[in-house]
């Protein structure tokens, strides 16, 4: 498997994923949303839930699971660590949340359902969003949506300025967040065939009649649903489906759209560039904020030099002070 040492985000990063992000923090009310969230709501609370209620994965607690986790933490150069829960739900579904001590929980229906190679996929694209510091953002949309529906005046109007355009906006954001996440998926995984059956499992896997399902048929249905697109009111049925039409925001894109993002990536220059080494690096990562181990050996070593060079100008002096 690939390993991208010092890799920033911003190497695969989905440019709908930005610009979604830029709209959503210009919309009138989001930073007294950020501020109100900062205040109230804190990451805490759902780490000591977590531990619990979960299991917390290591190297004696699904080590296998624990083994495939730290291959991806590698992979994309995400330090520190962050913490990985298995959780008792029958729902198969994964999540990544935390700021300051990021996490990520798998269900056990995932685990049921997915092979090992599945689950590195499932582990690599939870990872991206840590990597890409979204999990930050995530918080505060499952928040103010909940802010818009139950709590109105009694918490400080913040109700009030939980707006249907903030909601669209951050829920919009959110599914083109997926988006880079799945980039970071195929460069862990380096197959888009798995990623992409993944997918079809994610959507409706089956323990009895897997079997008969087909990657090639769920690619030709994706093509399909663009087809769709050709008829204007089957474009607003999309929008009203993924803005509330059916009682609730969608937090994903519909996989079989996440299907033809990836295809169209994986034919692109830039994901060319990226598989030969050539992507963009940084200092500081995302929500982790911490350097990448490339980027530490060369502080060191810049140190050292610096060290290296103050130590012989003590010893030129000395010898100039021993001579006088």
């Amino acid at each position: 498997m690939p390993t991208y040492p010092g890799i920033s985000s911003d190497a695969f990063r989905h440019p709908l994923d930005q610009q979604a992000e830029d709209a959503l923090r210009s919309v009138p009310g989001f930073n007294l949303v950020a501020r109100k969230f900062v205040e109230f709501i804190y990451e805490r609370p759902q780490f000591v839930y977590l531990m619990g209620n979960s299991i917390q994965v290591g190297p004696r607690q699904y080590s296998t699971i624990y083994s495939l986790f730290r291959e991806c933490v590698r992979d994309l150069d995400i330090h520190p660590e962050p913490t990985l829960f298995v959780s008792q739900n029958p729902q198969v579904n994964s999540y990544a949340l935390g700021q300051d001590h990021p996490y990520i929980v798998l269900n056990t229906g995932l685990l049921d359902l997915l092979t090992e190679v599945e689950i590195r996929t499932v582990l690599a694209h939870e990872l991206g969003h840590i990597k890409c510091g979204h999990t930050i953002l995530i918080q505060m949309g499952i928040w103010a949506m909940g802010a818009a529906a139950f709590l109105g005046d009694l918490t400080f109007g913040i109700g009030n300025i939980v707006t249907s355009g903030l909601l669209f906006a951050f829920y919009e954001w959110r599914r083109k967040a997926e988006l880079s996440s799945d980039r970071a998926a195929l460069l862990v995984i380096d197959d888009i065939n798995i990623v992409m059956k993944t997918m079809m499992k994610l959507s409706g896997g089956s323990h009895a009649y897997g079997h008969e399902c087909s990657l090639d048929e769920f690619i030709r249905q994706s093509d399909r649903f663009q087809d769709l697109d050709q008829d204007s009111l089957n474009q607003v049925y999309k929008f009203l489906l993924y803005n509330g039409g059916n009682g609730s925001f969608l937090t994903h894109p519909f996989p079989v759209e996440r299907l033809r993002y990836l295809r169209d990536w994986v034919k692109s220059e830039d994901y060319r560039q990226i598989r030969q080494g050539n992507y963009r690096r940084v200092t500081n990562e995302g929500s982790v904020n911490v350097p990448s181990q490339a980027q530490q050996n060369q502080e060191a070593q810049r140190l050292k030099r610096q060290l290296d060079e103050l130590q012989q100008e003590i010893n030129r002096l000395k010898s100039e002070s021993d001579q006088s």
